[in-house]
């Protein structure tokens, strides 16, 4: 408890004046340097008199070696032992070493006891005096904020880790488990592996990775429980930091577990190369010279005075310190002393290249490679050495002399292969499709349970599973197992997504993590992912893929827009000019026509009747209803023009009907028949997409492979920016908006998107494919199972396996009968004929109007012709009455003559009335119709001519007068 009293107190006085050195401002440099002092002394701390000798026939002999001395420079040695004693050593540096002013100290490391060396860095650092250990291989040493003067010539235990990195290098180890002490050694050799192999990832193609690290408390007394659980890992490289005695323990355990056999590698630090138990073929380190103080104390004492020579020549030397009593002020010139020694090279020291880094230590340390054998005896099979030539460390390793665990000679895998796999899975249409089970129902025989993703439970257990996966990745997957033999254990994605790449807190502390299937294959989680999973950059830097099963690009999913077909859709083959010109001609031709039969010489109205039949003439209504016939091509059967230049017209007219008829029967093909909407979207490359005008909305699925492509093209920015805010958490949410009209454009894989558009015709992508890339099989870094899954799935495409996959899940036939659809005419419905049904009930419609007002027209002349003709009976009643008062006033008068001449024959007047009833008989009064007088007249020429008929008696009635007009 006293000496750990005293070091606590020596380390906060240590800490105080460090924080008192920064504060103090360097002094001017620009002096006389002829005052530098011209001897110098140099203090030992040494194990044995022997270094002491060492030591002083070392200084005598540089002194006359003018390439490290300059003329008129002396060194003198003060050496005194090491006592195990901290408390004494320190008291010891204090009255023999700093009281003589020495300007630097070198220390050795006792024969027994470890903080004595610690206690002359204290000491010596409290005044700021360069240390230099011989021996010390501590990692608490290269703490500059407690050892603030210490340097040493020979390397910390963590720099193992360097040869450690070239040996897996060598041996093409890329998997390891790493297993240290808790101490701060076995903190910092795991530190220094991890930095290390991670510098040298951008010069080698090989990434080590730590499967697991194991963390032990020193003082082992079992390590069993431990090395279980790295046995079922799939490492079989063990990386061990430990002392003698600890791995005394974790030898013997590992023995029992048979961890020491064969297929098992294991690669040590000098410390447990001690062990008495070390089993044969381990492979550890040995530093070489690193108990040769001889040549430490020499190497030490040459890179010091060079240090000397460089700052007496730069620098002003002021005295060293000389009493521990009486802290006075800081020495500057010990600061600078230690810069000087850190950036000393030797290049042909005892112990090889002495350098140092930034901490003050040994760099460029020379290792054997040492292989245990056979009765425990120690081979060098390589060593790791600084060339000369090429001026870098190189190893150096003679693999048929090693010795591997069994008494092999062949090297290990250095990795197991576990025979039964955790893969995981998505919901992708149509790769995999999920079914519910329902009660306890079971999956069929091609279906695969897959169970949620859960971390609270092992959920890869077919006890918890309440789904059914099938589908194209589903078939690979059994066809994967039969050929490279593994077991597996499916699950789907515990968010439903492949992963995206986000910023996550936990406990304050900010860090960019995956989530989805991509975070559980980098957590180890599961071993496989077996889904249609994009190959791109973002995700190969943390997974690792198979070669592509399938390969795909992005296009964009559109619903084709559906043809207007309006009630007018017959009339779409010519414009509205046109029938508005067709509508006129009919007219116009009809009216010529009239008009050319009508004054022709030759025409119906000019030509004599002398067949004996009647013939109607051409009026404008039969000729409008010639015009329409041929238009229409219907039959005509009367009313055809009769001249020659009137039916010239109409073979012209008809000629234009032919035509007329002819174009409009072939657009109405081209219509309503031949049709197909085109797309939308002429591809990625459309100006509305880049734009982002007319209101255009486009979409792709959050954190995906193609939401990472858009990320990564600058030129597709601004359409990023507008789409990122429309962006699905599911495909299948996305296809079923586009299904609905409620999104116009969705980007995404086109393997999916061809897949819905040949089960459903009314979708359609557009465009070329554009990011092409393949779908890949994932897996963790460094995964024994890459390269076989890889040479499988080759296989399967060199066999036509995949194509059948494609033909089953993707194709289905679907893709023929929408390609026939498109290529043979459309079926033509009500919908695009309605307007001639509607035209043909307008004609009906408008047929039954006229008759009706035919039968009111006709009524009303009925009812006319009825007055007429009570007119005609009046009338003709009338006359009747007038002709029988005339008739007996005619006969009245010879009755008279008679009886005035007193004759009386009544024979003869009867006689005359009856002559003249017959004449009233054949040419008397008739009935009077139009033209009756022009009649009339002809009878009376006719008759007159020959003298066949006597003239109708001028007090006969000869015109029936209208008196239609007296009729009330």
């Amino acid at each position: 408890m006293i000496f750990e009293s005293k070091l606590s107190t020596y380390l906060t006085y240590l800490i105080y004046y460090l924080n008192f050195l920064n504060t103090v401002s360097q002094r001017d440099r620009g002096r006389d340097w002829s005052s530098n002092p011209t001897t110098f002394n140099i203090g030992g701390v040494l194990s044995s008199n022997e270094s002491k000798e060492i030591f002083k026939e070392t200084i005598s002999h540089v002194n006359f070696d003018s390439t490290f001395v300059p003329k008129g420079v002396t060194y003198y040695n003060i050496a005194i032992l090491m006592d195990p004693n901290p408390i004494r050593t320190a008291l010891n540096v204090c009255k023999y070493l700093i009281s003589k002013q020495v300007y630097a100290v070198v220390v050795s490391h006792p024969l027994s006891g470890d903080l004595s060396p610690a206690a002359v860095s204290y000491t010596s650092g409290f005044y700021h005096i360069p240390v230099i250990g011989i021996s010390s291989r501590d990692s608490a040493f290269s703490d500059k904020n407690i050892h603030v003067s210490f340097l040493r010539t020979v390397p910390p235990y963590s720099h193992q880790a360097d040869v450690w990195v070239e040996m897996l290098k060598h041996f093409n180890y890329k998997k390891v488990i790493f297993i240290h002490s808790s101490d701060t050694d076995g903190r910092s050799i795991l530190g220094r592996f991890q930095t290390t192999s991670q510098s040298l990832e951008d010069d080698i193609e090989i990434k080590f990775q730590v499967e697991t690290v194991i963390e032990f408390e020193t003082g082992l007394a079992s390590f069993h429980s431990q090395l279980l659980e790295i046995k079922s890992a799939q490492a079989r490289v063990y990386l061990m930091y430990a002392n003698k005695n600890d791995a005394k323990v974790i030898f013997r355990d590992a023995a029992s577990l048979n961890m020491t056999d064969a297929g098992y590698a294991w690669i040590v630090t000098e410390q447990a190369l001690e062990a008495d138990n070390v089993p044969e073929g381990i492979l550890g380190l040995q530093l070489v010279n690193a108990t040769d103080e001889r040549a430490h104390i020499k190497d030490s004492i040459y890179v010091l005075a060079s240090a000397l020579r460089d700052m007496n020549q730069s620098k002003e030397i002021t005295a060293a310190p000389k009493d521990c009593d009486n802290s006075g002020s800081i020495w500057e010139t010990g600061k600078d002393l230690f810069n000087f020694i850190r950036k000393q090279e030797l290049l042909n020291g005892e112990t090889g290249k002495v350098a140092f880094d930034d901490q003050g230590d040994r760099i460029n340390a020379e290792y054997n490679i040492v292989n245990i054998q056979r009765k425990k005896k120690r081979i060098n099979v390589g060593k790791h050495y600084f060339n000369k030539e090429v001026k870098e460390m190189q190893l150096k390793v003679d693999d048929k002399i090693i010795i591997w665990p069994g008494r092999k000679n062949e090297k290990p895998e250095g990795f197991m292969i576990p025979t039964h796999l955790k893969v995981l899975t998505i919901e992708e249409k149509p790769f995999v499709y999920v079914r519910k089970l329902e009660g306890p129902g079971t999956c069929e025989n091609d279906e695969i349970p897959c169970p949620h993703f859960n971390m609270t439970h092992d959920v890869f257990t077919p006890v918890t599973a309440k789904y059914c996966c099938k589908g194209y990745c589903m078939d690979l997957l059994k066809e994967l197992s039969k050929k490279i033999n593994f077991t597996y254990s499916l699950a789907l994605s515990p968010d439903g997504q492949f992963g995206n790449y986000i910023l996550r807190n936990k406990s304050g502390i900010y860090k960019k993590e995956w989530s989805g299937l991509i975070g559980e294959l980098v957590g180890e989680r599961a071993d496989m992912i077996v889904a249609p999973l994009t190959i791109n950059p973002e995700r190969a830097e943390f997974i690792e893929f198979s070669k592509p099963f399938k390969y795909q690009g992005i296009t964009i999913l559109e619903k084709k827009p559906s043809r207007s077909s309006t009630l007018v859709s017959f009339l779409q083959p010519f414009s509205n000019t046109l029938w508005i010109l067709v509508m006129v001609s009919v007219h116009v031709v009809a009216l010529v026509l009239y008009l050319l039969d009508r004054f022709s010489p030759f025409g119906r109205f000019k030509l004599a009747n002398t067949d004996g039949t009647e013939e109607d003439a051409l009026n404008l209504s039969s000729a409008i209803w010639f015009a329409w016939g041929v238009l229409l091509n219907s039959g005509i059967g009367e009313g055809t023009p009769r001249s020659f230049s009137a039916r010239v017209l109409g073979m012209v007219w008809a000629g234009f009907a032919m035509i007329i008829v002819a174009s409009y029967t072939a657009n109405l093909a081209a219509f309503l028949v031949l049709e197909r909407p085109k797309t939308k979207l002429t591809g990625i490359n459309d100006a509305r997409l880049r734009n982002t005008m007319e209101n255009l909305t486009c979409a792709t699925v959050r954190g995906s492979a193609v939401d990472m492509y858009f990320r990564r093209q600058v030129e597709l920015s601004n359409m990023y920016r507008t789409m990122e805010a429309n962006n699905y958490d599911t495909a299948e949410k996305a296809i079923a908006d586009v299904k609905a009209g409620n999104l116009m454009a969705f980007i995404w894989d086109s393997s999916r998107l061809e897949f819905e558009a040949a089960q459903d015709c009314e979708l359609v992508t557009a465009g070329e494919l554009f990011g092409r890339s393949g779908y890949g099989i994932g897996l963790q870094k460094g995964s024994p199972w890459s390269d076989d899954v890889t040479l499988a799935i080759l296989d399967f495409h060199e066999g036509g396996f995949m194509e059948s996959l494609d033909n089953k899940w993707i194709l289905q036939g679907n893709t023929q009968q929408c390609e026939q659809f498109e290529k043979t005419p459309n079926t033509l419905g009500l919908k695009n004929m309605a307007g001639v049904f509607i035209l043909v009930g307008a004609g009906i419609i408008g047929g039954m109007g006229l008759i009706v007002i035919e039968m009111v027209y006709k009524k009303h002349q009925m009812k006319k012709q009825k007055r007429m003709e009570l007119a005609r009976h009046a009338a003709d009643k009338w006359r009747g009455c007038v002709e029988k008062r005339k008739t007996l006033r005619a006969s009245s008068v010879p009755q008279r003559r008679i009886k005035s001449n007193g004759v009386n024959e009544a024979v003869t007047i009867s006689h005359a009335v009856d002559k003249f009833q017959r004449i009233g008989q054949i040419g008397g009064p008739e009935r009077a119709w139009p033209g009756d007088t022009d009649i009339r007249q002809r009878r009376i020429e006719e008759g007159g001519g020959q003298g066949q008929l006597p003239p109708i008696p001028r007090y006969l009635p000869g015109y029936t007068w209208d008196v239609s007009h007296l009729v009330v």
